[in-house]
């Protein structure tokens, strides 16, 4: 092998010695033709590596823009959801506390309205107790008068003689006549 001096050896040595051709074997050009390509490589693919970078720059710059976009357009959803979801509880929570309150009412409406049919009915049931109180009395009262009639009845018929009869039929007749008079 040879040494790191000899293949750096200055250019008019390699010119002079064997002329402008091409070495090929591998183990002694092997350094030269890495710098070699990589050289050409850097001169003409620069601008093609820099546009290459620079449009990977771009679609990475549009992708994050986009990404941060979109970010920001969810974040705002997000908070529009958040203040529809707000708005959506105290709306059910109106409806709650009205259905409650509606709920409360007509409780009240129905125990009212049972009160009312219970005075109703206990008004119906007293003045039913004192119909037929009154008509029970009523029947007495026309019992006790005919038993009464019936012994007045009989006790004048048992006392009551012809003479005394005709005296009280005389006597009646004599008080038509006088209020017919007048």
């Amino acid at each position: 092998m040879r040494s790191i001096s000899e293949i750096f050896a200055p250019l008019s040595y390699w010119v002079s010695a064997a002329g402008i051709s091409l070495n090929t074997d591998i183990f002694e050009i092997n350094l030269i033709n890495l710098i070699l390509v990589l050289s050409i490589l850097f001169y003409y693919g620069k601008g093609v590596l820099i546009s290459l970078l620079e449009n990977r720059e771009r679609t990475i710059s549009n992708t994050i823009r986009d990404a941060e976009e979109r970010y920001t357009e969810a974040t705002e959803k997000l908070q529009k959801a958040r203040i529809r979801l707000q708005q959506a509880e105290i709306k059910a929570d109106e409806i709650r506390i009205s259905g409650l309150a509606q709920m409360d009412k007509e409780r009240q409406d129905l125990v009212d309205a049972a009160d009312n049919d219970l005075n109703g009915l206990e008004d119906s049931k007293n003045n039913a107790i004192r119909f037929e109180k009154q008509r029970a009395i009523e029947q007495v009262r026309q019992q006790v008068s005919r038993l009464a009639s019936q012994r007045a009845l009989e006790s004048l018929n048992s006392r009551m003689t012809n003479q005394l009869h005709m005296q009280l039929i005389d006597y009646h007749i004599g008080m038509l006549r006088s209020m017919s008079n007048k």
